[in-house]
């Protein structure tokens, strides 16, 4: 069975980038607003409700009706319904009680795609690509995964007894898997890359990055930080006030982190640093081009005020302002209201087209090291360093790796969109794994440090065959690279945990790698003397 283990980068932008805004508003509708339009809509719901061939919900077409008027908007004004709402809000307080997986139906199966490290499922020994079979004695097969999440979570300490399927393992594996709070983390992991450098990885933005990005930091010095990686490739964004509070760990007080710029009341805001940040520590910020959003305002502000240097891939460009309202019966809509610009006036949003569908494929197209500007998108940094305006943050050094720092060939990225990389390394166990789920029929079993063989890589292939895929042998020897990265990051997440598995692919990934070229040229922005570009 295959798994995706990374999701298309658009449908995350799109989906995350919008709690870059507010949230919290409730609206509300009063009779002296009642206009002729929302008469003609009332006619109009009245007339589908009684007059269609075949019997309607009402909050259906209530509901479809909000989401098309929004996607006329622009691509990032959508609308929730309540537990689509209910699950933003989640995402954006970080924390549940349950046992700390995703699932998805695969063919009627609900099936696991994500664990959280350290949680309940983790320590069970459950497996991305395990399916759960049972849940509290009754055959989960066929249901749809809302039924499954209710089952499974529930008050923290409390438990629930669930069977999983495995491949390779002919009986059902019984657990009894006690609840806890789960904290979904955007920090995934902070540890040192090299003598005195520090690398932290921020993979997304919640009301409590900021918190984590401090921990991480602290950590770090200990260790005897004296430069940092701040690697935001493929973080889609999050909180307003987040991506302000990072920035200003960086920044010294009264510097412009974002501004930003609409129509309605309090629209126009400006927000600097309130306080002095660490303004002496190298800095070299990893982008891609699935960066956006908070993310964007992050890189901007430590290229315009000349803190760091920016590293890897032009940027999303996702930088509308969005405000989420709550409205009624738990549903909620996020609304377009303004547009963020860098300190030097860099407007972040970049064009759409009418459908939208140039736009929401930008992350899958490939790059060139410059982009053509018109004179009016001319700006400067602090130094006087050209910059641009006109969508998105441009890298000071450009280098194309949309894969995990890599840029293969097209049949190997479509074998990890497509979860091949997942599916083999449930042919991997850990020596001496002890947890109640570690039942295997894996091939492999390897300890901390292990490496990918020859062997592996020609096992790989037979398995490509095996899955009914189309080999591209030229592809494959390529690529062979990043598919011994690959093959190694995913077996390491299963069994070592997510620091292993990216402390191991940081020393193959190529943009990470270049990136620590650049700590000199980073070191000479800080000093006070220095000449414009």
């Amino acid at each position: 069975m295959r798994h995706s283990s990374v999701p298309v980068a658009a449908v995350v932008v799109v989906v995350a980038a919008l709690a870059g805004g507010m949230l919290g508003h409730r609206v509300g509708a009063s009779p002296s607003q009642t206009t002729d339009w929302s008469r003609l809509f009332a006619v109009a719901l009245a007339t589908v409700e009684k007059e269609y061939v075949e019997e309607l919900d009402t909050e259906d077409l209530v509901y479809g009706a909000v989401d098309g008027m929004l996607r006329t908007l622009d691509p990032h004004s959508s609308f929730f319904d309540p537990r689509q709402y209910a699950q933003l809000r989640e995402r954006q307080e970080g924390t549940y009680y349950g046992l700390g997986l995703s699932i998805v139906v695969v063919n009627g199966d609900i099936t696991v795609t994500n664990l959280f490290e350290g949680s309940p499922a983790y320590r069970s020994g459950i497996r991305r690509g395990d399916v759960i079979a049972v849940i509290k004695g009754e055959s989960a097969k066929g249901w749809t995964s809302d039924q499954a999440v209710r089952e499974l979570r529930g008050p923290k300490g409390t438990s629930v007894s669930i069977s999983i399927r495995r491949a390779g393992v002919e009986a059902l594996i019984p657990l009894e898997v006690d609840r806890d709070e789960i904290n979904i983390t955007t920090v995934r992991t902070a540890f040192m890359i090299a003598p005195g450098t520090g690398y932290i990885r921020l993979q997304d933005f919640s009301e409590t990055t900021d918190r984590e990005v401090g921990e991480a930091l602290r950590k770090l010095r200990a260790d005897g930080l004296e430069r940092l990686v701040l690697d935001l490739r493929d973080n889609p964004g999050g909180p307003l006030d987040q991506a302000i509070a990072v920035s200003n760990r960086f920044l010294k007080r009264g510097q412009m982190i974002v501004y930003t710029r609409g129509r309605v009341p309090n629209a126009d805001e400006d927000y600097p640093a309130l306080e002095d940040g660490d303004t002496k520590t190298p800095l070299i910020v990893l982008v891609n081009r699935a960066s956006a959003s908070a993310s964007e305002i992050v890189a901007g502000a430590v290229q315009d005020h000349d803190r760091g240097l920016v590293v890897g891939e032009a940027t999303f460009g996702k930088a509308l302002v969005q405000s989420v309202y709550r409205i009624n019966n738990g549903a909620g809509l996020a609304l377009t209201t303004g547009r963020y610009y860098t300190p030097s006036g860099r407007m972040i949003q970049r064009p759409w087209d009418g459908t939208f569908d140039e736009y929401l494929t930008y992350a899958q197209r490939d790059q060139q090291a410059t982009r053509d500007h018109s004179a009016d998108q001319l700006k400067y940094t602090d130094s006087g360093r050209k910059v641009y305006s006109g969508g998105g943050i441009e890298p000071d050094h450009f280098l194309a790796g949309p894969v995990e720092g890599f840029n293969p060939t097209r049949f190997s990225r479509q074998l990890l969109t497509r979860g091949y990389f997942v599916g083999f390394a449930e042919r991997f166990t850990a020596e001496g794994d002890k947890r109640p789920a570690s039942a295997s029929a894996a091939s492999h079993r390897v300890a901390r440090g292990w490496m990918v063989t020859d062997a592996m890589l020609k096992e790989f292939a037979a398995y490509l065959a095996d899955q009914r895929v189309r080999v591209d042998e030229a592809a494959l020897a390529a690529d062979a690279t990043f598919l011994r990265a690959m093959i190694k990051y995913e077996v390491d997440l299963d069994l070592f945990g997510v620091d292993e598995a990216r402390r191991h692919l940081t020393r193959v990934d190529p943009q990470a790698q270049f990136a620590l070229q650049f700590f000199q040229q980073a070191q000479h922005l800080l000093t006070p003397a220095r000449k414009p570009d």
